[in-house]
């Protein structure tokens, strides 16, 4: 039998111990064979498919089983109901990132020109999703790696976006001198000794993206630090950090005599973004 229901059972059951959801794994697998939505393999689930489609299926079942992530299979992720083009030059975007953009959008008028820098844009999700929202907006997003920012490139045409700037840079340290409304960040922030780095997806996301020394937060206190030179008066810091780290970066923020400290919590209600307000 090689209908859709059929092959998908067969494949969500071959997942089972690899995966946290086999099914979806699979439904979102066979959809990108197929060129469809989630929706129509179960609207038709008893077509049948070409040996060419079961044979591309059952390679990225291969590939799925060996732990290589969904969104690196299929090149693409969806964030803020936008879909961004992914590679295993960057990380895969996380639902808890979107709390980063929720509160960027809170501190950003909808008809005003501001002045915003996303570091360490990766895909550019967090970077591109602000200038689509707000299109005033001039947003520089930065990045060290190339083949990141080639991807971050990418995804700000796809959406045909025209106000974003990029640099390659670590940190501050090619972007040319500006004041900024708003520094947001989702940086380096794992404990090199963290043992989920040897767990799921990040085993196959670049390392440089996630491990960071200091117990992870080397990166924050340099971007906190150098944010304040780079910050308008009045001017917001955000910066995503792990589920266990907000009163350290706290302490950072406070130490750097941020005004307005406070951390806000994900969907899985752990605080996992600290803001701060340069005086």
């Amino acid at each position: 039998m090689s209908s859709i229901k059929s092959v998908l059972a067969n494949a969500a059951n071959t997942l089972t111990s690899h995966s946290d959801s086999p099914l979806l794994d699979a439904e979102v697998l066979l959809g990108f064979v197929l060129d469809k939505p989630r929706a129509y393999l179960r609207a038709w689930c008893d077509n049948t498919l070409t040996g060419q489609q079961k044979a591309a299926f059952a390679a990225l079942i291969k590939q799925r089983q060996q732990g290589i992530p969904v969104a690196y299979l299929t090149g693409t992720r969806e964030f803020w109901s936008r879909d961004f083009r992914v590679t295993p030059d960057v990380l895969i975007p996380r639902p808890d990132t979107e709390l980063l953009i929720e509160l960027s959008l809170e501190l950003i008028p909808k008809n005003q020109a501001v002045n915003l820098i996303d570091l360490g844009t990766g895909s550019g999700i967090i970077a591109v999703t602000l200038a689509a929202e707000r299109p005033n907006a001039q947003v520089t997003a930065v990045d060290a790696c190339l083949a990141a920012l080639a991807v971050a490139k990418h995804n700000a045409r796809h959406h045909q976006l025209t106000n974003v700037e990029f640099y390659q840079s670590n940190w501050f340290t090619n972007v040319p001198k500006s004041l900024f409304d708003l520094v947001i960040s989702n940086p380096p922030y794992i404990d090199p000794e963290d043992e989920h780095l040897q767990q799921g997806d990040v085993r196959f996301e670049p390392k440089t993206a996630l491990i960071a020394d200091n117990q992870g937060l080397s990166d924050i206190q340099i971007i906190a630090d150098k944010a304040r030179s780079y910050l308008k008066p009045g001017g917001h810091l955000l910066i995503e950090h792990g589920y266990n780290q907000a009163p350290q970066v706290q302490a950072i923020f406070n130490a750097l005599a941020y005004d307005k400290v406070q951390s806000y919590r994900d969907l899985s209600g752990q605080p996992r973004v600290t803001h701060g307000q340069k005086p």
